[in-house]
């Protein structure tokens, strides 16, 4: 199979050089003699060149006109450009090649050299579209890989989340509505600039995922406490707050074995700190007010929430305006008192998620 001839410009208002040229590239090249800078414009409207030689020195539109206004059209910007001139000075030659010339041929010129010249030219042009289209390839090789490991660390992280749920059979869909009002928490923590500073060091959709993984020290609580269909006793409930610490240890396990570092600490501090207290008297290290990390602070709302709100076997539901006094009337004992002010201001949005759970069936949800 033959290459395809390349086209070339050869543009030059006089008749002599445009038929020394034209009887040195003919053979070789598909070529257009062109007498004038607006004709060969006009003519690129439906046929495009491989290479233009032009001259610099013409009346109308010169050469420095013509190879501006090929450059600066995003189609045709590529297309390489050999000046052809009689002058012999160096401001000319500089300001030639400083516009985006490839190169710069003196005439009279020799046609041997000519043809090599721009067979260089070609050449490097067939190079750059290789390397081009090399790196486009490669960028969107990268990007499905980044989708993929994306993709398959969101199915670990939700498998996880999901093992920690039918370990209890009376839970159902916790993580997920935790994970929605966090989401709602978060947004209108931004949009309000509610502690700016901080937020603007977390990022958000890491953070987001990375709370699916608060309770995942329920994993290692026995089943008796776990799944007791009763109030615990005093010892039981013990027990189950280990899972803080339980799950801190779980995913310090994970950032042995990953590079996502702020992944890791921010599923960490949900795990460790989502049942510390502003006043506190939470667990496990009675962290009080800012000590208390603030992605902690933002899940006691959506876990508090959840809990009140889901049925539980020796109790019934809360409505949202019951959870929504009894959080208020907790501000600066359990919650955080800026919080607590903006979740007044935009609790709707959790009552909004809770009637969707409703409407969708109900969970029933034993979360401590």
């Amino acid at each position: 199979m033959t290459n395809k001839r390349k086209t070339i410009f050869l543009v030059d208002d006089d008749v002599v050089n445009l038929k020394i040229g034209k009887n040195a590239l003919s053979e070789s090249y598909n070529t257009y003699t062109i007498n004038s800078g607006e004709t060969m414009l006009s003519i690129m409207k439906n046929v495009l060149p491989d290479l233009i030689l032009l001259d610099v020195d013409m009346p109308g539109v010169n050469g420095y006109e013509v190879i501006d206004r090929v450059k600066s059209d995003s189609k045709t910007a590529n297309i390489p450009i050999i000046f052809l001139t009689a002058f012999n000075d160096e401001v000319s030659e500089l300001k030639g090649l400083s516009m985006g010339a490839v190169d710069y041929i003196r005439k009279p010129y020799s046609p041997r050299i000519l043809l090599k010249r721009i067979e260089v030219q070609l050449l490097l042009e067939k190079q750059r579209r290789e390397l081009q289209s090399l790196n486009n390839n490669l960028n969107e090789m990268i990007d499905e890989k980044t989708q993929t490991v994306t993709e398959l660390k969101d199915a670990v992280l939700s498998t996880m989340a999901e093992l920690v749920e039918y370990r209890d059979e009376i839970t159902g869909g916790h993580i997920s509505r935790t994970q929605k009002y966090v989401r709602v928490l978060v947004k209108n923590m931004i949009k309000y600039e509610v502690y700016k500073e901080e937020m603007e060091n977390i990022d958000e959709e890491l953070a987001l995922q990375s709370c699916q993984l608060h309770d995942v020290g329920k994993i290692g609580i026995n089943d008796s406490i776990l799944l007791k269909p009763s109030e615990l006793t005093h010892d039981e409930f013990e027990t189950l707050k280990k899972h803080t610490t339980f799950g801190e240890k779980v995913i310090l396990k994970l950032k042995e074995k990953t590079s996502d570092s702020d992944f890791v600490e921010y599923a960490r501090i949900f795990a460790i700190s989502h049942h510390e207290k502003w006043d506190g008297s939470g667990y496990p290290n009675g962290l009080s007010g800012e000590e208390i990390p603030l992605l902690g602070r933002i899940m006691a709302f959506a876990d508090v929430y959840d809990a009140l709100v889901e049925e539980r076997p020796y109790k019934e539901p809360y409505s949202h305006e019951q959870a929504v006094e009894i959080i208020l009337a907790d501000k600066g004992k359990q919650f955080d008192p800026i919080l607590t002010e903006l979740f007044e201001r935009i609790h709707h949005e959790f009552r909004e998620i809770s009637a969707d759970k409703q409407q969708s069936g109900s969970f029933v949800s034993k979360d401590f």
